[in-house]
């Protein structure tokens, strides 16, 4: 158990709360930046108490990132699948200006269960890459190695992030404009409850796997690295970058088949390159924060859920755009100059002149 003052330790459980919804909703271009605030607020309690509960989870068993990606995949079905049930109402987006997406997610239905794969893939895997893993890469990256690896949360502050994330659950699939109404079939119902423990099921395996491998809680990777040199920082953010903006660039069933390859291989690199010499938090981050990168570049040619002028959809993508990279830069200039002051610390014995003959 840490002994930091409280609110030392709230201080960044607090940003994860406020980060995750904004880069879930907000930093691909879906409100305008007066309704950004809005949106952080009201969605904090679902969006943030299930980063907050996922980033302790991990970080209490030692699940590491992989972990980490399971359990938000899993977050994303049951968002999806289970609160708000998007993936299984047809006419969800209609009342949008994304209504237009009916046509390319009606292209690849799944027969007998009623749920698009496109929308599938695009849903769960924006919720991993945005409202999860960026979050909680960037918020972690404004820490000391110490703090990154530590739990934030006692065991009352997990009972309360719990507590936010069931109220804000409930609040959207009892509000109109959550569910809007919708209620998906039993059988589809399942199914998406039985995708999601399975994922969970799949994380808290990594418990045995990471008191096997000696799992080094703050990097989720092996202590025991290998002699080879992990790549610089810039393939790691390229690779998801890369996977992130390809996934929906190719229609139908093939989009499907190339999306899924294109998670697939940035995960086996990324896991390949964790547990080489010289792998740290600057590759973490830049891994993380790629998808958001991405998502700020796109958001210039995304429309917002209701129309908004020109000038109201332009100030919210600079917006956009200046934040992430206040965000990001952020914590690449704290990662690099704890990692220098570091380099310094370790080459100071070596630097010292030799004492005087008595």
């Amino acid at each position: 158990m840490t002994t930091e003052p409280l609110r030392r330790r709230l201080t960044p459980a607090v940003a994860l709360l406020l980060l995750a919804p904004w880069t879930a909703e907000c930093s691909w271009g879906g409100f305008t930046l007066a309704g950004m605030p809005f949106v952080v607020l009201v969605l904090a309690p679902m969006y943030g108490g299930a980063a907050l509960l996922i980033r302790e989870t991990a970080r209490r068993l030692g699940l590491g990132w992989q972990g980490i990606v399971l359990l938000a995949a899993a977050f994303g079905v049951v968002q999806a699948g289970l609160v708000d049930q998007s993936l299984f109402n047809p006419d969800y987006l209609d009342d949008t200006q994304f209504a237009d997406a009916r046509t390319a997610a009606e292209a690849t239905l799944v027969p007998g269960l009623g749920f698009s794969a496109r929308q599938a893939v695009d849903y769960v895997g924006n919720h991993v890459a945005l409202t999860i893993c960026a979050s909680i890469a960037l918020v972690e990256s404004y820490l000391g190695v110490g703090r990154r690896s530590r739990t934030w949360l006692g065991r009352p502050g997990l009972v309360v992030a719990a507590l936010l994330w069931l109220g804000g659950s409930l609040l959207v699939f009892a509000d109109d404009g959550g569910r809007k109404g919708f209620l998906a079939s039993p059988v589809q119902l399942t199914v998406a409850a039985g995708v999601a423990l399975t994922l969970i099921a799949a994380a808290l395996l990594r418990v045995r796997h990471a008191a096997d491998a000696r799992i080094d809680p703050a990097a989720g990777t092996p202590v025991d690295r290998t002699a080879k040199t992990a790549p610089r920082p810039i393939w790691a953010g390229l690779v998801v970058l890369v996977a992130y903006a390809g996934a929906g660039a190719v229609p139908g069933w093939t989009g499907i088949g190339v999306a899924l390859a294109l998670a697939v291989v940035p995960a086996v690199l990324l896991t390949r390159w964790s547990r080489q010499a010289g792998w740290g938090q600057r590759h973490v981050l830049a891994a993380g924060s790629a998808a958001v990168v991405v998502a700020a570049v796109f958001a210039y040619g995304v429309p917002t859920y209701t129309p908004a002028g020109p000038v109201a959809d332009l100030v919210g993508d600079v917006a956009i755009s200046v934040i992430v990279l206040l965000l990001v830069g952020g914590a690449w200039w704290r990662v690099s100059g704890r990692a220098a002051r570091d380099r310094r610390r370790a080459a100071a014995p070596a630097d010292r002149p030799a004492s005087p003959p008595a």
